[in-house]
């Protein structure tokens, strides 16, 4: 089959829907399909609309193209929305409409968290729930360190955005705990990606954004990963860490407790993230025994979407044929505009 995806593959450092691409791409490429970036062909299978703002540089088209496309060259194609955003996760108040309107031309919607599907971001109807997977070739826990209790536990973080979402609410907090003596015998902590501008560690180890091998190796060099993000729709960064072979020390948000229950201890921001840390300096080796089990592959994920595209394509005349471009002009007329 032919996929078109509607993301443009950044280089270096990028986030998680980066890697999602990536991964998905070299699946579905192994598996014998043929994978691209533009609705310039007439013979696509499906198109799978990963990104609604025009200007972002990894949108390679949006749902107004994916309607023209539709209309004007290939009725037959089916169209999948993949969901991984919302107004939730930066407290913004464009994305969920944004993600409705484009939904109407969807066929079929892919969430990357069940915790998405209970936001008013979409029309509801046909629907799956793929979890994220990391690269298993690259985040591997065969380097990872393992922690001897004879020095500071050594935790860690990663992200590509530096928005306050991220969790800095508990990094500034670990980093307050680390002017005390006792907090300094027991961790440390070192925070790799962006940070916001207004934002300085004193005790904090801040390293520059990294990503593929270079990011597997420098998580290696930890013990454990803490993540206080909040309202994650589905977070690449966990996934990255626990096939790593880090235990997770996680914030109960978003999508994180259903990509982390099982694989570390959970708790709900600077109030209780001092007992959750404590915790894992007694619990250590049980959290990274288990996480050895940890299941998020890109193979996985990748396996998840050819399944789910050949599903779909199975069942192709019936869902072209209740479909109705036209049912709501005004709505095809407003993916048209759309500023963003």
């Amino acid at each position: 089959m032919k996929i078109a995806l509607g993301y443009h593959i950044q280089r270096g450092a990028w986030g998680g829907g980066n890697q999602f691409a990536k991964s998905v791409v070299r699946v579905l490429e192994a598996a014998g399909h043929k994978v691209v970036y533009s609705l310039d062909e007439e013979d696509i299978d499906i198109i799978l609309l990963t990104e609604t703002r025009r200007r972002s540089p990894s949108a390679a088209f949006t749902a107004a193209k994916v309607i023209r496309y539709i209309i004007f060259k290939n009725n037959n194609a089916l169209v999948i929305q993949r969901i991984n955003e919302c107004d939730e996760r930066k407290n913004s108040s464009y994305m969920n409409s944004l993600l409705k309107r484009a939904n109407y031309i969807a066929d079929h919607t892919v969430f990357v968290g069940s915790w998405l599907k209970d936001l008013p971001l979409w029309r509801e109807g046909s629907h799956s729930v793929i979890l994220n997977g990391a690269d298993q070739s690259i985040f591997k826990a065969s380097s990872r360190s393992y922690w001897d209790r004879t020095q500071p536990m050594q935790l860690v973080t990663h992200h590509w955005g530096a928005h306050w979402m991220k969790g800095f609410d508990v990094y500034l907090h670990i980093d307050r705990l680390l002017s005390k003596k006792r907090w300094r015998e027991k961790i440390d902590f070192t925070y790799i990606g962006n940070l916001p501008r207004d934002i300085t560690f004193k005790n904090v180890r801040h390293i520059s954004p990294k990503s593929g091998a270079e990011l597997a190796m420098e998580l290696a060099k930890n013990h454990a990963y803490l993540t206080a993000s909040m309202n994650e729709p589905g977070p690449m960064h966990p996934v990255e860490a626990a096939l790593c072979g880090l235990p997770l020390i996680y914030r109960s948000s978003g999508s994180l407790p259903e990509y982390c229950n099982g694989y570390g201890i959970e708790y709900n921001g600077p109030d209780d993230v001092e007992a959750a840390i404590d915790r894992m300096l007694v619990e250590y080796e049980i959290w990274s025994d288990a996480v050895k089990s940890y299941p998020n592959t890109a193979d996985r994920m990748g396996q998840g979407y050819v399944k789910m595209f050949e599903e779909l394509l199975v069942n192709r005349t019936k869902i072209v044929s209740r479909r109705h471009v036209w049912r709501e002009p005004l709505t095809v007329l407003l993916n048209h505009l759309s500023v963003r």
